[in-house]
């Protein structure tokens, strides 16, 4: 293979920064790896996305205690990747939020992603034998829509569309208008779309855009504070799909086979993408998803590791 597979050459540690967006939301970010969004209620702490491995979870729960003492009772789910999920235990919360539809996908393809995203991720998942056996459940699903109460704080959990994947969840607080986007929402790093739904995700992002959140807690990347900002981020992940899919798009009707789409993507998008986070590993992925939904496949196929690796080296190799 001519590049390193997917996040193997990452090794480096990152900055964390945690930092106020509001009068309860905080967000945990790290120079691109994934992002955790804390809302602290009147009686209660929620956690969205959890980080990859309990001993990631470890360093957000410390930076949570230096600011409040309520105990930790909710962690939303955004969707069923692997690194946004098995950290979960470690929060030891009451109650695990996900839509229904990103149950549906743990069910599905739960094992086959932790297996495949560990291979992709040697310094995320590096204390990987923190994570209890099995895959991490939802207690509590919805469809659409549900209501917490943090005592006085009211917390949405929407469902404005897929995207990233079909059971993409936000966590919107309306009172201050602060949003945790999961990978909805992407700021200076690459969109991963591999279980994506490239012909739904713009429509998405305007209806994120609709609620105008005055403070975003992106998937990756620092978090936005303004309108300004918030919109800055989500144009440029519409942007970054809308190139992408409209490039491969073009080479599937014009006959090409999924190797040469790749490369004229790749080489399409790299100038004014490619210093995002995780481009190189992201492109190979994004770019054959992108490939089936323009061609055969209206849902994504299952990733599992021995895939990624074909995948990899046809692309790659």
């Amino acid at each position: 293979m001519s590049k390193k597979f997917a996040s193997q050459a990452d090794l480096e540690e990152k900055k964390v920064s945690f930092a106020r967006l509001s009068e309860h939301a905080w967000a945990y970010t790290a120079e691109g790896d994934p992002n955790t969004g804390i809302v602290i209620g009147d009686d209660a702490v929620l956690v969205a996305d959890t980080q990859a491995t309990p001993a990631m979870a470890a360093d957000v729960i410390r930076r949570i205690r230096e600011v409040t003492d309520k105990p930790i009772r909710y962690v939303v789910l955004t969707h069923y990747h692997a690194v946004r999920v098995f950290g979960a235990s470690a929060y030891a919360p009451q109650q695990i939020i996900a839509s229904e539809d990103t149950r549906d996908l743990i069910v599905e393809r739960g094992e086959a992603d932790k297996a495949s995203e560990i291979g992709r991720f040697p310094r995320l998942f590096r204390n990987v034998d923190s994570v209890p056996p099995g895959l991490t459940w939802p207690t509590i699903t919805f469809s659409g829509r549900m209501t917490l109460w943090l005592g006085k704080l009211e917390v949405q959990i929407l469902q404005l569309g897929r995207g990233h994947t079909k059971g993409d969840s936000v966590v919107w607080l309306p009172g201050e208008r602060t949003l945790l986007s999961g990978d909805l929402v992407e700021f200076d790093a690459t969109p991963y779309a591999g279980d994506a739904y490239f012909t739904d995700w713009p429509q998405t992002l305007s209806n994120i855009a609709a609620l105008k959140p005055l403070a975003l807690v992106p998937g990756r990347g620092p978090a936005l504070l303004g309108e300004a900002r918030v919109q800055q981020g989500l144009e440029s992940t519409r942007a970054f799909v809308s190139d992408l899919y409209a490039s491969v798009r073009a080479g599937a009707a014009a006959g090409k086979d999924l190797k040469a789409v790749y490369r004229e993507t790749y080489a399409a998008l790299k100038p004014k993408y490619g210093s995002w986070v995780i481009f190189d590993h992201c492109m190979p992925f994004d770019v054959t998803r992108a490939y089936d939904e323009a061609t055969q496949y209206r849902d994504p196929r299952i990733w599992t590791a021995e895939r990624d690796r074909q995948m990899w080296e046809t692309l790659e190799g």
